[in-house]
């Protein structure tokens, strides 16, 4: 989900009725030891409203949610295009910038993406979702001619990187980018780093349905409940080892109706339309948060059997597809 400000006010709704991915500990517990077994190690739990969703920390080890929320703020802070004063806002606006490492990977690993999943995945589709109205939740079904001129904006081979100095350039006056659909899970990513540097090797992070999973928890592996997104049932429980992320795309996040017809916020880079396929979400478990998070996306705008194919290619990826 892009981290849009003015998309809070509807989180509520999607604690209750939208997520694909809930944590069975949260529901079960609190923060008071364990009864079953008076030995058990007390685990603190944490929230934090970050990037446009609810962040939840659970550790038993009290610094844990302040290290995770200090991180992902600073990721924020450089990466949400809705932060006048962010990276990707100021590249946005003048199309060439001298920027951070934090930056400069991220847009690199996401033109990786791009090939690699032959342009499903593509963070130059920020134009088209500015106008079907998800930038600002506005939302409109633009005419056939805007949506061509805005594909001739679109691609992230037209995203130039200046290896040497950090520079991030736009071929075409008018492109912009939008990390929403990778910018979590670097998030993710960079907050268990942190963790790991100050020696907290248990603890599980829950942003807003995405969730990455370090060490134990209170009864050995962190287990998450799997629910389908369409029929609101519990559909299986997964357990997660070590250090594993689990990230869900599908078209019950955001999405409004016009005519009858309902258009999500996943764009279609090809189309310039919201995906439509044999899909309602995918659930993607891998060893890093910023790879479930982008394949989720990609995979959904695949469809079915070129996400299963693409999925192959990355080791150790697993995947749940719902249709």
């Amino acid at each position: 989900m892009a981290f849009n400000p003015r998309v809070r006010r509807y989180l509520i709704i999607f604690l209750i009725a939208g997520w694909a991915i809930s944590l069975s500990y949260f529901f079960l517990r609190s923060n008071k030891p364990s009864r079953h077994n008076q030995k058990t190690t007390r685990f603190y739990r944490d929230n934090r409203l970050l990037m446009g969703t609810f962040w939840e920390v659970v550790s038993p080890d009290k610094r844990a949610g302040e290290i995770v929320f200090s991180e992902t703020k600073r990721i924020e802070g450089l990466l949400s295009k809705y932060i006048p004063e962010s990276e990707i806002s100021q590249l946005n606006r003048i199309g060439r910038l001298k920027v951070s490492p934090d930056t400069f990977y991220i847009i690199k690993r996401s033109k990786e993406f791009w090939q690699e999943t032959a342009g499903a995945f593509d963070i130059s589709v920020a134009p088209l979702v500015d106008i079907w109205g998800f930038s600002d939740q506005k939302h409109k079904v633009p005419s056939i001619d805007l949506i061509q001129d805005t594909l001739g904006l679109v691609g992230s081979d037209k995203i130039i990187l200046h290896e040497n100095d950090n520079v991030v350039e736009f071929k075409l006056s008018g492109m912009k980018i939008d990390l929403g659909a990778i910018a979590k899970g670097y998030a993710l990513d960079c907050a268990a780093v942190r963790l790991k540097e100050k020696g907290i090797s248990n603890c599980l992070i829950n942003a807003g349905g995405q969730v990455y999973a370090l060490g134990k928890g209170p009864k050995g592996n962190w287990r998450i409940v799997i629910q389908n997104p369409r029929k609101r049932q519990v559909s299986g429980i997964i357990e997660l080892e070590k250090e594993e992320s689990i990230s869900t795309s599908g078209d019950y996040e955001q999405f409004f109706f016009d005519k009858g017809k309902r258009y999500s916020h996943i764009i279609n880079p090809k189309t310039g339309y919201p995906a439509t396929n044999d899909i309602s979400s995918v659930t993607v478990i891998a060893g890093s948060a910023l790879e479930a998070d982008a394949l989720s996306t990609a995979i959904f705008v695949l469809g079915k059997g070129k996400g299963e194919e693409l999925s192959k290619r990355f080791p150790g990826t697993k995947i749940k597809i719902y249709q």
